[in-house]
C-alpha cells in the first residue's frame, strides 16, 4: 500500500524547480523475505487502496535485496521488527552498520503518529484492519513526500549556491 499510495502523491508534488517529485525518486516495495514472491497484491489491500481511489500499478511481491542499500537513500520500514531485520541483513552484507541511517520508520514521518512506531500488519485481520493501515500509510506518505520534496528543495538550493560562487 505504501508504493502506491507515494508514487500517487509523488507524482502530483510540483517541486521548488519545477520539476515533479515522481519523475525523481526510484520507488519500490519489498518483504523481508520471499514468501509470497511473484505473487499480486494481497486483494484485501488492493480494495481498501480501491475504496480511496488508488490504482495498483501491478505491484508483485519481492524479497528485499541487501544490495539495493547501496543506491537507496532512503528504505522505509513499517514495522520495528522489519527495521531489525534489514539491519541485521544489511549488517551482514556490509560488514558493518554503515547502512543503520537510511532505514527509517514510515510512521516517523507521521506529524500525528503518537508514541507508537509499526503500522500494525492487516494480514489477519478484516477489511477494517486494512483501512487503518491505509490511513497510517497515508498519513506517513505525506509527511514522507513532504520531506522529500524539501530534501530535493535543499539540494537545489546547494547546487545555486555553488553556481554563484
Amino acid at each position: 500500500m505504501g508504493d502506491v499510495v507515494l508514487r500517487h502523491l509523488a507524482a502530483e508534488r510540483v517541486l521548488v524547480d519545477g520539476t515533479v517529485l515522481g519523475d525523481r525518486l526510484v520507488v519500490g516495495s519489498a518483504g523481508t523475505g520471499g514468501w509470497h514472491a511473484g505473487e499480486p497484491m494481497d486483494d484485501r489491500a488492493r480494495a481498501a487502496l480501491e475504496r480511496r481511489g488508488y490504482v495498483d500499478h501491478g505491484h508483485r511481491a519481492q524479497a528485499f535485496d541487501t544490495a539495493w542499500m547501496d543506491e537507496a537513500d532512503f528504505v522505509v520500514c513499517m514495522a520495528r521488527g522489519h527495521r531489525q531485520t534489514l539491519a541485521s541483513m544489511a549488517k551482514a552484507r556490509a560488514g558493518d552498520y554503515r547502512h543503520d541511517d537510511r532505514l527509517v520508520m514510515m510512521r516517523s514521518f507521521d506529524g500525528r503518529g503518537g508514541g507508537d512506531p509499526d503500522v500494525p500488519d492487516p494480514y489477519y485481520g478484516d477489511d477494517a484492519e486494512f483501512d487503518l493501515c491505509l490511513d497510517l500509510v497515508e498519513s506517513g506518505c505525506r509527511g514522507l513526500a513532504d520531506h522529500l520534496a524539501d530534501h530535493l528543495a535543499e539540494r537545489v538550493t546547494a547546487g545555486e549556491e555553488q553556481r554563484d560562487r
